[in-house]
């Protein structure tokens, strides 16, 4: 008989219900408990949508609930992809061990973002030259060890008597590759961490359901069942079979297009553009220094948090303090000075230089514009934000490398860019917007722009 004694559910509008473990054996930790604990909970905090919940009111879904679904996919994909997985390594540990490590390593996926999310790595943790994932390591193998090392199964599976979760592995699963990395790790390691770095992923598979649905984009806008259904392991490595291939499409461009119309919207990205200057000159007063070296601190230190406290600044005696609380209570306002004035987009395919072409960089863009306008343009108010989108991700190299396409036809397994449609893709696109505190500049700096792009002027968005 189930023992539904020992688990709960959690009702999610994206997967339905999520199973948890809850009571347990003594000397054995619940998943629950890790749930439950400080650095999971401190994720309903953080904004999944880092800015963009300011300009899609209902998108105000946060890390936590995605890390749940996160979680809830690492055992759908571990129902789908085990029985491969182990006649490709036959020295993979059980079940029960590769769900639960999976299955935590998606919950523990983002435990060290900060307020912003990505924002927060560039704007600050870089400083330290940390990253949330390299932060996250070390909560995971530090105040949460010894609770992952106690956790003996999941909904579906237990891990055999002598087996123990490793915290390192789950570390490792969770940080990116790194071109020229030799890790010592397992084969069957290495294969799960394109769960977690690959073209789809738990955590991508997840977030593109999430956020078109809680956005409002689209209800289901790809076929995540068929995804995993033709979804295995080979010697190759990570592999879809062709009759999969048009869901793995679909999934690519709902990705894609969220991109291009939620996380690059235009007011997102002028928010953005708001923000930076506000944050970096804010940044002392908001956190003591590394992460790394007041993880305490850290723990209490949320996007809500950081919200509350500018908020009162323009109530502080200190001018400095007063004056950043008045441009944050701007902000908290939606009052964005930033106005778009023009916009374009530049599509690169196989072969394409992306780093020899001008708009792989906002600052000489900025400087082109200003002297095409001339010497009147020096001083005036404008921004240039370029905003990069991978529709193909190259599949050499430790991030990828690892997706394969079985062709049926021939049963032989090929690299997936062997597919004509997948190869069809463009392997990414730019999109170069000037931002001005005013309309009145509008015709000029598209001229300007178009003129360096050699009167090529792609899409005209500059209504949209």
């Amino acid at each position: 008989m189930h023992e539904y004694h020992l688990e709960n559910l959690s009702q999610d509008p994206i997967h339905g219900y999520i199973a948890f473990t809850a009571g347990c054996d003594a000397g054995e930790v619940s998943e629950q408990v890790l749930i439950d604990h400080p650095w999971v909970q401190r994720l309903r905090g953080i904004h999944q949508l880092q800015t963009a919940w300011w300009v899609f009111p209902t998108a105000e879904h946060t890390r936590f609930q995605h890390v749940l679904g996160v979680m809830h996919l690492a055992s759908q994909a571990v129902n789908s992809l085990y029985e491969s997985l182990q006649s490709v390594c036959p020295d993979v540990p059980s079940r029960g061990y590769v769900e639960s490590l999976l299955r935590l390593a998606g919950l523990l996926h983002d435990v060290g973002h900060g307020p912003f999310g990505h924002f927060f790595d560039e704007y600050f943790l870089q400083d330290y030259g940390l990253t949330h994932e390299l932060l996250g390591a070390a909560i995971i193998e530090g105040p949460l060890a010894p609770l992952l090392e106690g956790v003996r199964r999941n909904p579906n599976s237990s891990l055999l008597p002598d087996e123990q979760i490793d915290p390192r592995q789950i570390s490792w699963l969770i940080r990116r590759p790194v071109s020229g990395s030799e890790d010592e790790q397992p084969r069957w390691l290495w294969l799960l961490r394109t769960l977690l770095s690959g073209i789809y992923t738990i955590d991508n598979m997840d977030f593109v359901l999430r956020d078109s649905y809680m956005s409002g984009y689209s209800f289901r806008p790809y076929d995540l069942d068929r995804l995993l259904r033709y979804s295995f392991f080979t010697e190759a490595g990570m592999t879809i079979h062709d009759r999969g291939i048009n869901a793995l499409m679909r999934f690519m461009t709902a990705r894609m297009e969220l991109f291009r119309n939620v996380y690059f919207h235009r007011t997102v990205r002028a928010i953005d553009l708001t923000l930076v200057d506000l944050f970096q000159a804010s940044k002392e007063h908001l956190f003591p220094g590394n992460p790394l070296e007041h993880l305490d601190e850290y723990l209490r230190f949320t996007e809500s948090s950081l919200l509350v406290d500018v908020a009162r600044w323009e109530l502080s005696d200190d001018v400095g303090l007063k004056t950043l609380g008045t441009q944050w209570q701007q902000l908290l306002s939606r009052q964005v000075p930033w106005k778009m004035v023009c916009q374009r987009n530049l599509v690169f395919a196989e072969g394409d230089s992306e780093s020899s072409s001008i708009f792989s960089d906002s600052a000489l863009v900025e400087t082109k514009l200003r002297q095409q306008l001339g010497p009147a343009w020096s001083e005036v108010d404008l921004r240039v934000d370029i905003a990069r989108q991978v529709y193909r991700p190259h599949t050499h190299g430790p991030a990828a490398g690892q997706n394969f396409l079985l062709d049926s036809s021939l049963n032989q397994v090929r690299p997936l860019q062997a597919n004509e449609l997948f190869g069809s893709l463009p392997v990414s696109y730019r999109i170069c917007r000037i931002y001005a505190l005013s309309d009145d500049s509008r015709v000029d700096l598209t001229s300007a722009l178009d003129s360096l792009l050699g009167g090529h002027g792609g899409d005209d968005l500059t209504n949209m």
